[in-house]
């Protein structure tokens, strides 16, 4: 079986979303289709039930996955730490991004790897999706999240950015003529949310009700930067972003309107505490060094 089929297993049987397992491992849900029909068939049972709502693992399903998770993890870490020490690394930092333009944090990431040449530093983009769930089953070690974040096994390190807010809106929508809209006006249209958010976290984004009370809905789950911008282009939702993806997105199909009475939005480094070691207090230290900047 090969490694990649194994993975699109036990990605499926985490996400039991075919969309999500492709976006998540960046194929097609024919690949992803593909992979679990041959599994099946070596093995002589079905994986997975499937309707039009759901999919559920089987029995046998539930075995394999149980079976498969510390051999795959094990093997997934031999074949990294081969890797590495063929470059000369002794270790690796994984960085879970939120900002958009990663761009403009690359001076940090320069500076880590030119401080410290012996580790290697793996920056990725991340989903919406369970996003303190990543540092806590060890996907990540350290993510760049926006405060507060408030959950107690968790240390806040230093801030990297400050940002102000914008919307961004169809260009046909009714905002798209204004030069700026106040937050009140949020409840006037729909809105997009992510599963899996706290609620004081969701809440630092883009508040529940505005400052007048009235609630500022949500319709639809998004999760990913990308998703939740096809979305406003295409005129289902308005949403709130940091300002820095006007930078980073250019869209004849989308406006983007100050928001001067929402409150901006500073990200930070978080990680576990308890997973704390010499290679996140030396993030950590280079973040202190360079110090903050605004966008």
């Amino acid at each position: 079986m090969e490694l990649r089929d194994i993975e699109i297993f036990l990605v499926l049987a985490e996400e039991l979303h075919f969309g999500r397992t492709a976006q998540r491992l960046h194929v097609s849900q024919a690949r992803v289709s593909q992979a679990i029909k041959k599994q099946e068939r070596r093995i002589g049972a079905e994986l997975f039930t499937r309707t039009s709502r759901a999919v559920h693992l089987t029995e046998v399903g539930r075995r394999f996955r149980d079976d498969l998770q510390p051999v795959y993890a094990g093997l997934h870490e031999s074949l990294e730490r081969a890797q590495l020490a063929a470059r000369g690394i002794t270790a690796q930092l994984r960085v879970s991004m939120l900002p958009f333009n990663v761009v403009d944090l690359h001076p940090y990431w320069k500076a880590f790897r030119a401080r410290y040449p012996q580790w290697g530093l793996q920056i990725r983009q991340t989903t919406f999706h369970d996003v303190f769930g990543q540092l806590r089953n060890g996907d990540m070690d350290v993510v760049v999240a926006w405060l507060p974040v408030t959950e107690p096994d968790f240390t806040v390190g230093p801030s990297l950015c400050t940002d102000s807010r914008i919307l961004a809106v169809a260009a046909d929508h009714p905002f798209a003529g204004r030069d700026s809209v106040s937050l009140e006006l949020f409840a006037d249209f729909p809105h997009a949310t992510a599963h899996g958010l706290a609620d004081y976290w969701e809440e630092s984004y883009l508040p529940f009700q505005t400052p007048g009370g009235r609630t500022i809905e949500r319709v639809v789950a998004a999760e990913t930067a990308d998703e939740l911008i096809s979305l406003v282009g295409m005129g289902e939702i308005i949403h709130s972003f940091p300002g820095h993806v006007t930078r980073h997105w250019g869209m004849r199909n989308v406006r983007w309107l100050p928001v001067p009475d929402m409150r901006t939005m500073t990200y930070a480094l978080v990680w576990r505490t308890e997973t704390e070691n010499d290679l996140i207090r030396a993030l950590a230290d280079t973040v202190r060094d360079l110090g903050t900047f605004r966008f």
